[in-house]
């Protein structure tokens, strides 16, 4: 799967670590349903955390259509509320 964090770059991310995300990004739903801002941003901050340290970054000369789109790390709680929902970001 390749994801892109926006601002920063794509990745692409086995299936071990969709798996992880899955569970953070249900998580990060639950959150946002919440308003529980101060936990959805622990949460986005691991789901980040996981890409860029177990996500394979594409090189600046490989053009690939991303998979998912994560938005920026600095992102609030209100700019995300239409993302996390559902099945949140990650599919599956």
């Amino acid at each position: 799967m390749i994801v892109r964090i926006a601002g920063e770059g794509q990745f692409r991310i086995d299936e071990a670590c969709v798996d992880r995300l899955n569970e953070l990004d249900a998580e990060a739903v639950t959150a946002v349903e919440k308003g529980e801002e101060e936990k959805f941003h622990e949460i986005f901050a691991r789901m980040i955390e996981i890409v860029r340290s177990d996500g394979k970054p594409l090189g600046d000369d490989e053009l690939t259509v991303s998979d998912v789109i994560i938005p920026p790390a600095d992102t609030s709680l209100e700019e995300v509320r239409d993302d996390f929902t559902g099945e949140g970001l990650i599919p599956g």
